[in-house]
């Protein structure tokens, strides 16, 4: 299949923004820029893929079974939704992560689908080389999930007007490693043309 490119948004739920049980401190303004990046990826023909955080109500992952964090996007409840104002298409494809109690599970690469395809066995399938990232949180999932594309000789694009960090300077620190791993950055204004190699781009 030909190579082509897609666009990853990691968890923008509603227990990662301002008012969520570990709100990101205006993690909801890079949503409309998000939404606008799934608009031109769509328009392209492109895929885009969203990531859930998706926990069992007891997980490691979790302070009050000695992880770090505080429960956060239990399944099933509100705090593990996509924000209202994220545009999800009707048929966007969701890959859901942190559902085995035993694992941490921060990189969108831990993911699989509904039918247990992982992230990675999509994208080959897709015949994507190349995925641009957005979305939360740029110290943590974004991260993580741009690491272990490099890992797999995936090529990525961090979206840098549409990622948010829980700390400013562990966000660039992060940024820096990923652009010393090999990773690119853009912003809206930089984006490249997405016309798909084999022509096959559509509007929607």
């Amino acid at each position: 299949m030909t190579d082509k490119k897609a666009l990853i948004v990691v968890d923008v739920q509603n227990d990662f923004l301002p008012g969520g049980a570990l709100g990101i401190e205006g993690g909801d303004r890079i949503v409309p820029i998000i939404n606008e990046y799934v608009r031109r990826f769509r328009q392209a023909g492109l895929p885009v893929i969203f990531t859930r955080d998706w926990h069992p109500a007891v997980t490691r992952h979790f302070s009050t079974q000695g992880g770090l964090w505080p429960p956060h996007c239990v399944q099933g409840t509100r705090g593990a939704e996509f924000s209202s104002d994220l545009d999800v298409p009707a048929d966007a494809i969701v890959v859901s992560k942190g559902m085995d109690p035993n694992e941490d599970s921060y990189s969108a690469f831990d993911a699989r689908t509904a039918t247990g395809e992982s992230l990675e066995a999509l994208l080959r399938k897709l015949g994507v080389t190349h995925i641009y990232i957005a979305g939360l949180a740029t110290d943590y999932c974004v991260r993580y999930s741009g690491r272990d594309a490099l890992r797999r000789g995936i090529g990525i694009t961090v979206l840098v007007d549409a990622v948010k960090g829980v700390s400013d300077e562990d966000s660039q620190r992060a940024l820096a490693e990923l652009a010393e791993a090999g990773a690119s950055r853009a912003t809206l204004s930089e984006l490249p043309n997405l016309a798909r190699p084999d022509g096959q781009g559509q509007r929607r």
